[in-house]
């Protein structure tokens, strides 16, 4: 049975006093050793920073943005930044599941409360990301949640040092999108 199963979690959005915790929350998930006990690690083609607290303050104090938290009353287990980018579009971005808490459902969980507080906040009708090619397995998990691979392809971006310092050099990023509209996600 699922440990999800046997505890509640709360959902809230982030203030500036969980900047810290989402920092340490961040790198655990992308960054590291410690990155390597859950799936979704980019610690094989990845080092340094994935973010810092002048990023994570901006996002929260910086209208049209929110990073949606799940924790368990102890410890917070996932985080997630919604942009509004424009009049119908919405971007996810962020997204980090604490690695040991991994393929409990807490990921469907919180994605699925990020693009209903994206619908609360703004009037957004898609929701877009972008993914390392790479990640073939975390872009088939987007997919199983209704998100789409576009065609649409940016460059990685290299020499800023926010994104990390790249091991390889054919990091690229693909764009997957959502329709939101007529949707509705059931409540948590």
């Amino acid at each position: 049975m699922s440990q999800l199963i046997t505890r509640s979690l709360n959902f809230r959005l982030a203030t500036l006093d969980d900047v810290a915790t989402i920092i340490e929350l961040v790198h655990a998930a992308y960054r590291g050793e410690s990155s390597r006990a859950g799936w979704t690690t980019e610690a094989d083609f990845l080092d340094g920073t994935r973010t810092d607290t002048d990023e994570i303050s901006e996002i929260i104090s910086t209208p049209g943005n929110a990073i949606v938290l799940c924790d368990n009353n102890k410890q917070l287990l996932a985080c997630v930044h919604i942009q509004k980018q424009n009049e119908t579009t919405c971007y996810l971005g962020m997204f980090a599941v604490r690695p040991a808490e991994q393929g409990h459902g807490i990921g469907k969980k919180i994605l699925t409360t990020a693009e209903n507080m994206a619908q609360q906040l703004w009037p957004c009708t898609r929701m877009q990301m972008s993914v390392i090619t790479l990640r073939t397995e975390l872009i088939a998990w987007y997919e199983r949640r209704g998100y789409q691979r576009m065609g649409i392809f940016k460059p990685f971006p290299y020499g800023i040092t926010r994104y990390g310092d790249p091991k390889r050099d054919d990091l690229i990023l693909e764009i997957l999108e959502k329709n939101l509209q007529g949707e509705r996600n059931p409540p948590i």
